[in-house]
C-alpha cells in the first residue's frame, strides 16, 4: 500500500547549544565516533553474553543436569520471544530520550541474571533466569539500542560506522568461545557464569555513559558536519533522510516492511542456529572441546574483518544485492562445512567456516543500513522495534528446531541443509524489495516534517 507524501513542513531539528558542541571545534574528533566505539564494546558484551558463549555451556550443563539438547535450547527460544516483546517498546523510548538510562538498567539486570544462572538446578530455573530476566537485560544493551542511536548520528557514513560497531559482534565470537571454554574446563560452568557477570557489568556501564540521543541535542550535525558545511548544502542527505522518515504506523502499511522482515528473519535463522550448535556439532564429529572452540572462531575472523568493507560498500552501492550475496555465500558455506566434517577434511572445514563468516559478516551493517535508508532516522527506533517481533519469531524457531531434530535423528545433517536452503530463499526475497513510496517519489522536492521534541 502506498503511503501519501506529507505536505511541506518545518525543517529538521536545528542543533541546540550543548556541552558536546565544542568537541567539533578546533579539529577535534566528532563525538559520534566515540558513540560508535562504545557501541562496538556494547555489542561485544551483549552478543558475547547471549550468543557466543552459549555453545561452550551446552554440553557441560546438559550432562551435569541431565537435560536434553532441546531442553537446553528452550531458554533461547523463550528469550527470543521476550526480546521481541521488550524491543517493541524500547525502540520508541530510544527515539524520544536516548539509550543511556536504558543501557545502565540493562547492565544491572544482566549482571544479576548471570549470577543467578550460576545457581540453577532445575529446568524451570534455567527458563526463568536465562530465558526471561537475562533476555530483558540483553535487549536493553544490544543491537537495537546502539544501532538506532548510530543511525541518528550518521547518515552519509551510516553503513561504515554501523559496520565498524558491529565488529564487536564478531570479536565476541573470536574471544569468548575459547576463553570461556578454558574457564569452564578449569573452574566449572557455575563459576564461569559469575565471571561473565563481572565482565558484562564492568564494560557496559561505561559504554552507556558515553551514549547520547542525537547530535542536534548537543549543538552538532549528523556525520560531523560543521555549520559552514551545512550552509553550503553539505547537509542535504541528512535533511532528506529526516524528511523521508516513516512513522511506525506508516511503515507497517508498506510491502517493503514485511519483505525486509521475512528476508532478514530467515538470515537470522542461520546465525542463531550456527552460533549455538557449532561446538556441539564439531565435538560430535570427534573434535575436542578446545579444538571445536578454536575452529568455531574461524567463522568470526572474516566476519570481524569484513564488516567495515560491507558497510563501505553499502554506503556506495545497492544494499539489496549485497545482502543477497551475503545470504548465498553463507548458505554455500554451511553445505561445505557439513561435507568437510563428514569426510574428516580439515582444510575444507576451516575454509567453510571462513566463508560462512564472510557471508554472515554483512548482515548487521547491510540490514541496518537498508532499514534506515528506506524508513528514515526520525522514528527509526519505533520502526525497527515494530519489525523485531516478526524477525525474532523466525529466528527463535531455528535453534529449537535444530536441537529437536538432533534429539530425534541423532545428527545435524538435514537441519543444516535446510538452513542453507532458507538462506538462498532469503537472497531471492531481498532482491524483490523496493523502496517505500515516499522514498521513491521524493528525491529532493519533499521538505522535512516537524522535528521531534528534545528531551528535558
Amino acid at each position: 500500500m502506498a503511503v501519501e507524501i506529507r505536505p511541506p513542513a518545518t525543517p529538521p531539528p536545528a542543533p541546540r547549544p550543548g556541552a558536546l558542541a565544542g568537541l567539533r571545534r578546533g579539529g577535534r574528533l566528532y563525538y559520534g565516533y566515540w558513540i560508535a566505539l562504545a557501541a562496538l564494546v556494547a555489542q561485544f558484551v551483549a552478543v558475547g553474553g547471549q550468543m557466543s558463549v552459549a555453545g561452550t555451556f551446552f554440553k557441560p550443563m546438559t550432562e551435569d543436569l541431565g537435560w536434553t539438547r532441546t531442553e537446553f535450547t528452550y531458554a533461547q527460544t523463550v528469550g527470543n520471544l521476550v526480546m521481541a516483546f521488550v524491543g517493541f517498546y524500547v525502540g520508541a523510548y530510544v527515539d524520544r530520550l536516548g539509550c543511556r538510562r536504558v543501557m545502565v538498567l540493562g547492565a544491572v539486570i544482566v549482571g544479576v541474571a548471570l549470577v543467578a544462572t550460576s545457581q540453577v538446578s532445575a529446568l524451570w530455573h534455567w527458563l526463568l533466569v536465562r530465558g526471561v530476566f537475562f533476555t530483558v537485560g540483553a535487549a536493553l544493551i544490544g543491537n537495537l539500542v546502539v544501532n538506532v542511536t548510530l543511525s541518528k548520528w550518521f547518515v552519509e557514513q551510516r553503513g561504515r560506522v554501523i559496520g565498524f560497531a558491529a565488529m564487536g559482534v564478531s570479536l565476541a565470537g573470536i574471544v569468548m568461545p575459547p576463553a570461556w571454554t578454558w574457564v569452564i574446563d578449569g573452574y566449572g560452568w557455575r563459576a564461569a557464569w559469575v565471571w561473565l557477570a563481572v565482565l558484562v557489568v564492568g564494560l557496559t556501564i561505561p559504554c552507556a555513559l558515553v551514549m547520547r540521543r542525537q547530535p542536534e541535542d548537543h549543538g552538532l550535525y549528523p556525520d560531523g558536519k560543521t555549520a559552514e558545511e551545512i550552509e553550503h548544502g553539505a547537509g542535504e542527505a541528512a535533511a532528506r533522510d529526516f524528511a523521508n522518515s516513516f512513522t511506525r504506523a506508516e511503515a507497517v502499511r508498506t510491502p517493503a516492511f514485511y519483505l525486509l522482515v521475512l528476508a532478514f528473519g530467515l538470515g537470522m535463522v542461520g546465525i542463531g542456529a550456527l552460533l549455538l550448535q557449532t561446538i556441539p556439532f564439531l565435538t560430535d564429529e570427534g573434535f575436542s572441546r578446545g579444538a571445536a572452540a578454536l575452529i568455531s572462531t574461524t567463522m568470526s575472523i572474516p566476519a570481524l574483518l569484513s564488516k567495515p568493507f560491507w558497510g563501505w560498500a553499502t554506503d556506495r552501492g545497492e544494499p539489496r544485492r549485497l545482502a543477497a550475496i551475503g545470504f548465498v555465500t553463507s548458505g554455500a558455506a554451511i553445505v561445505l562445512v557439513l561435507y568437510a566434517a563428514k569426510n574428516d577434511a580439515l582444510a575444507p572445514l576451516i575454509g567453510g567456516f571462513l566463508l560462512m563468516g564472510l557471508g554472515f559478516g554483512g548482515q548487521i551493517p547491510v540490514s541496518e543500513t537498508i532499514w534506515a535508508r528506506y524508513f528514515g532516522r526520525r522514528y527509526f527506533g519505533s520502526v525497527r522495534s515494530a519489525a523485531m517481533p516478526f524477525s525474532i519469531a523466525l529466528g527463535a524457531s531455528a535453534p529449537l528446531a535444530v536441537s529437536f531434530y538432533f534429539d530425534i535423528v541423532g545428527n545435524y545433517d538435514g537441519a543444516f541443509l535446510t538452513i542453507a536452503v532458507l538462506l538462498v530463499l532469503a537472497a531471492v526475497m531481498i532482491l524483490l524489495v523496493r523502496p517505500p513510496a515516499r522514498v521513491a517519489a521524493a528525491a529532493s522536492a519533499l521538505e522535512p516534517v516537524a522535528p521531534p521534541a528534545a528531551p528535558p
